[in-house]
This record gives C-alpha cells, structure tokens and sequence, in this order.
C-alpha cells in the first residue's frame, strides 16, 4: 500500500473524546510500583516499545525498554507517529535510540500501547476452540461459525477505537446486561500505515458470550463497548519475534486470591496465516497510523463461567509479556474505579 500524502486524511491527533476514558495515565492496581506489573516479566535484553507517563507529569511519552531500562524515544510524539513509518524505516529509527533519555522505570505508569488515530479490530473464529465455543453458546446460527472458520474469507470487526482501551492494570468491565462474559486472550499484530506487521502485544478482547449467542447480529454490543478491551502490556517489534507462530499463551483468572479457571495454548493452532488476516483489514481501506489486528482467541471458559467484579484476568503471552487487569461490572462501577 503507497504511504499517504499529507493532507489527504484530516487530522484527527487532538483526541477530543480522549478524556471521558476516565483512567487515562492512571497507576496501576494499588499497592504495586508503578511500573512494576508491566515491567518484571521483561527485564532481560529483549526489546519492547512503551507509551508511559513519567510521575508528575501530563505528557504521555514514547520509549523502548531493554534490560530493564528505558530510554525516550525524542521527537516521537506518538506511537501512531511511528506505525506511519515504513518498516526498514523504524528499524533505523529504533536503531539509533541508544543515546536518548534514560528513565527510572519506577518513575513511570506504563499505558496502553496504542494512541491517536490508530484502531483496533479483531478476528474471529481463527482457532478450532473458538468454533467450537461460538457454536455452543449460539442458539440458533452455530452454521454460521462453522461456515466462517472454512471459508477463505476471514471474519474481521471492528473492536475499538484508541481513547476505549484499556492498558495494565486498569480495569475492564462486564456489562450489566450480560449473564455471560468472559476474556478472550489473543495475540495481537500491531500494523503499520502500509500493511507491514511491525509488532505483536496481546489483547484482551472481552465479549458477552450471552448477548452474542442470543443473535451474531448483537456481536457489536457483545464486544464494544468501554471497558471491552485491552492492550499490552507493551509492543515487541516484530523482526526480534523468531517464531511467530509458536507463541505460548496463557489465561489465568483468580477471584478472592484463587484461581478459578486457567489454561494455556499457543499460536501454533491458529487456523490462519497473519499476512493474509492484514490483507483482509487493509483490503479497500486505509490505516494513517496504523492498526492494531487482534488474531482471535484460543482460550474461551466453557459456558456457564462468567467474570466476576473483583476477578482479576492475567493473560501471558511468549515474547511480550504479562497483561493484567482486574474487572468490574457496569458503566457506573469503571467509571468510578479509583484505578
């Protein structure tokens, strides 16, 4: 896909609705250091792209972290600023990074990795777990599921836009019209302006397995909506991930402490190939700042299980690290979370 011409997409970087997401810039869950939660699963030599805020501070900043430090990345007012960048492009840019600021990473509350004009979509029924899960839970279109995960056309939808995502340690949040919700753990690609996959993150894409079962044309509201989606906790670059394809991926869910459901799987059963999921999203449409492209889900609690307020999802994926968030239920109740 060519680069776009400045101008021919109006700007869209001032987020006007950014401040009605209550928790943007919040610390994570009480009682862990600030950036501790994202952070201590990731301090070998590896490479991870951060969006953070330094204690204090109203400035969301941009950062690689390697061996457990982190370094600004200067002029880069964005992460958007960066998936415009062809890939060779931000190699170089990320390359030369060594020499910028150095931050004490307990100064920081890292966010979530994604900002500006950047979205997030999602796919469905990429693994055989998931057909089998959106068959059970639906009442009266389980073909359509079936039909879908054989067909050379993906399912993609949107999931959501920049300013509604949830980043570590903030909450995510079960609709009071659900009798059944749960996470999703995926393995998320993060794509540039011209369809070239720069990262991966994971995403937790939560969805009302009740709302969606009752009719596939209710998946909007299964799936959008505040407190539906999380990202991170950071982005690994893509060109450092030697094995795509062989990511191990956990789910773990505690209430009071203790586990109640957990299970593990890996990117090895998807049912599809990530360069042709991209073509499909950026197929007759444009990204200015790129996209971030949840790959579908390969862990689902077996129905009747329901997240729970005060449930706490931990999802761990191969490469990019842990991503933690603990749920509430309703509007009211995450736009009151003191996190």
């Amino acid at each position: 896909m060519p680069a776009l011409r400045k101008g021919e997409i109006p700007d869209a970087s001032a987020e006007p609705l950014r401040s009605h997401w209550p928790y943007r810039g919040t610390a994570g869950r009480a009682g862990l250091p600030a950036a501790a939660a994202a952070c201590v699963a990731l301090r070998g030599p590896a490479v991870h792209i951060l969006r953070y805020r330094e204690h204090g501070s109203t400035a969301d900043r941009v950062g690689l972290l390697a061996g457990g430090n982190i370094v600004e990345l200067e002029g880069v007012p964005s992460l958007g600023s960066l998936w415009s960048l062809p890939l060779d492009t931000l190699r170089q840019k990320l390359d030369a990074a060594g020499g910028g600021t150095m931050v004490d990473p307990g100064s920081v509350t890292v966010l979530a990795p994604i900002d500006g004009r950047t979205e997030v979509w999602a796919c469905g029924v990429t693994y055989e777990i998931s057909r089998q899960a959106r068959r059970e839970e639906s009442r009266h279109e389980a073909d359509v599921y079936q039909r879908v995960y054989a067909a050379e056309r993906p399912e993609l939808f949107f999931k959501s836009v920049s300013w509604r995502v949830a980043g570590p340690g903030q909450p995510i949040a079960v609709r009071t019209d659900s009798s059944v919700t749960v996470p999703e753990p995926e393995v998320a690609l993060v794509v540039n302006a011209h369809g070239q996959i720069v990262g991966f993150t994971a995403c937790n894409d939560v969805s009302s397995r009740s709302i969606e079962g009752e009719n596939p044309l209710y998946l909007p509201q299964a799936k959008n909506y505040l407190g539906a989606c999380a990202l991170g906790p950071m982005i690994r670059p893509s060109w450092e991930v030697a094995e795509p394809y062989a990511l191990a991926i956990s789910l773990s869910i505690s209430r009071g402490g203790t586990a109640v459901w957990t299970g593990a799987a890996s990117t090895a059963q998807l049912h599809r190939r990530y360069e042709d999921l991209v073509s499909y999203l950026f197929h007759s449409d444009v990204h200015p700042e790129g996209a971030v492209l949840s790959t579908g889900t390969c862990l689902v609690p077996q129905a009747p299980f329901t997240l729970e307020p005060g449930d706490v999802v931990r999802i761990s994926v191969d490469e990019v690290g842990v991503l933690e968030n603990m749920v509430v239920r309703g509007l009211d109740a995450l736009l009151r979370s003191p996190t």
